[in-house]
């Protein structure tokens, strides 16, 4: 059969036996998504206003739909990563696992969208589903890291091939890559900390609303009368 010049999925290059995408343009798109993503998030949280969310999880799933089934040189979000990654040298990835990654935030844009868009139903699974996908492509534009394509390693017998910075191939970590000890305390320390401080301000805010409604319901707020 004869290859469409338009909808096709992954591109030949020289020196590759597989169909392969640049990771570059992959994690430069998914800093853009999550970016807006974690805007319509706080939005929607903060002020309870769906309506961005609505407009974004309509676009997520219509760049998607794109990348999975027409082609991923026409997705908005990777045309936009290709701009601003122009002048790097590519770092090609196999195709097929990051198609069955791109598939899994596909379906979830679509539940998203009923439940959003269509149903306007506010419920936890909506929360649950928002988390992931925030989570799928934060550590894929932070860390280079595919979630998908490690759960396509899981279930395929077919391994993945040309994964970001060799993941697939790296057999021993060389000492710079190492944790050491020293290291591994610092980061235990500054998590504890962390945690400390937010656990401290959460239990601050919520005895603020606690009194506030207290004095509300004794007349003591609102107008001063």
């Amino acid at each position: 059969m004869k290859k469409s010049k338009y909808i096709y999925f992954g591109e030949e290059v020289e020196g590759y036996n597989i169909p392969v995408l640049n990771e570059r343009e992959a994690r430069a798109g998914a800093g853009i998504l999550f970016l807006f993503a974690i805007i319509g998030f706080f939005n929607a949280y903060l002020l309870h206003d769906f309506r961005y969310t609505q407009v974004f999880v309509t676009f997520f799933m219509f760049d998607f739909f794109i990348r999975i089934f027409i082609n991923p040189k026409y997705a908005p979000s990777l045309i936009l990563g290709r701009f601003f990654v122009s002048n790097q040298t590519p770092e090609y990835v196999g195709a097929t696992q990051k198609r069955f990654a791109w598939s899994i935030g596909f379906v979830l844009s679509i539940i998203m969208f009923i439940l959003i868009v269509v149903l306007e139903y506010m419920s936890p699974i909506k929360i649950i589903i928002c988390a992931i996908c925030l989570s799928l492509l934060f550590f894929e534009a932070a860390f280079s890291i595919c979630i998908g394509c490690k759960i396509y390693n899981l279930i395929s017998k077919d391994k993945a091939q040309h994964c970001p910075g060799g993941a697939c191939e790296i057999k021993r970590k060389e000492a710079i890559q190492k944790i050491s000890k020293l290291q591994g305390t610092i980061l235990l320390i500054a998590l504890t900390i962390i945690i400390a401080f937010t656990t401290i301000q959460l239990q601050e805010t919520q005895s603020f609303q606690e009194s506030e409604i207290m004095k509300c319901g004794a007349g003591k707020c609102g107008s001063g009368k």
